[in-house]
């Protein structure tokens, strides 16, 4: 199945330098682009892409608010016919790793992080990671969301008492999660296969109401689970 790509991005360059490299992939396709966030609601709601390469600093409606609109609960049903109700994947876009939106990006739901330098191969492979559900974490992304916890202090969501839905096991898997441990390196901890990790933390993202990696790693440390130095 084709991944179907938006890009929305102020600089034509980099619209045009991505569509270039995305297009050339069997498995890709761009199908739409946008030069600022308005605009770029408009073509997604329109064209109901897998995936939305998402820069944040753009005039008018920045990415950062864009992507919050665009997967906020209550974000209708696109009603295309290709008939993908669910919101796109977003991966954002940013010129260089110390970006200050890395914290509020995930929490409005972003899946993950790409600079814009970003080799062909590593371009391609960040749309077919998100595309397919997971989170494209780096672990200077990781660090650097446990340093805004840690700076940020106590715990400030009142969200904590959905916890006690969770198995002990399931609250373990959450955890190492959010230290920032791969579903293989859980494994090798829990001494469990990989497919049962995959298993249990589907069912913690079911059971809180989390959308993927990146908003259990914030909802962890927001209600305390997993604190910064753990």
């Amino acid at each position: 199945m084709t991944i179907r790509v938006v890009i929305v991005d102020d600089q034509g360059m980099v619209r045009a330098g991505f569509g270039v490299l995305l297009n050339a992939q069997p498995d890709i396709e761009v199908v739409g682009e946008a030069a600022d966030g308005e605009t770029g609601l408009r073509v997604i709601d329109a064209l109901r892409p897998d995936v939305v390469l998402m820069d944040i600093r753009m005039p008018g409606l920045n990415g950062l608010e864009a992507t919050r609109r665009l997967l906020a609960r209550d974000h209708p049903p696109g009603g295309s016919e290709t008939g993908r109700d669910d919101p796109p994947k977003v991966l954002v876009l940013t010129t260089f790793d110390l970006d200050d939106y890395v914290y509020e990006a995930l929490r409005a739901g972003a899946s993950g992080f790409l600079l814009k330098d970003a080799s062909a191969t590593e371009l391609a492979e960040a749309v077919r990671v998100v595309a397919a559900g997971d989170a494209l974490l780096s672990p200077s992304v990781t660090r650097r969301l446990i340093a805004e916890f840690a700076r940020l202090g106590a715990p400030r969501s009142p969200r904590r008492e959905r916890l006690a839905d969770l198995t002990e096991r399931e609250t373990e898997v959450l955890a190492l999660v959010a230290r920032g441990l791969s579903n293989q390196e859980i494994a090798a901890e829990l001494v469990v296969a990989e497919q049962t990790v995959k298993t249990h933390f589907g069912r913690v993202l079911m059971k809180l109401g989390l959308r993927d990696r990146p908003q259990a790693i914030v909802y962890a440390y927001e209600t305390g689970l997993v604190r910064p130095g753990d």
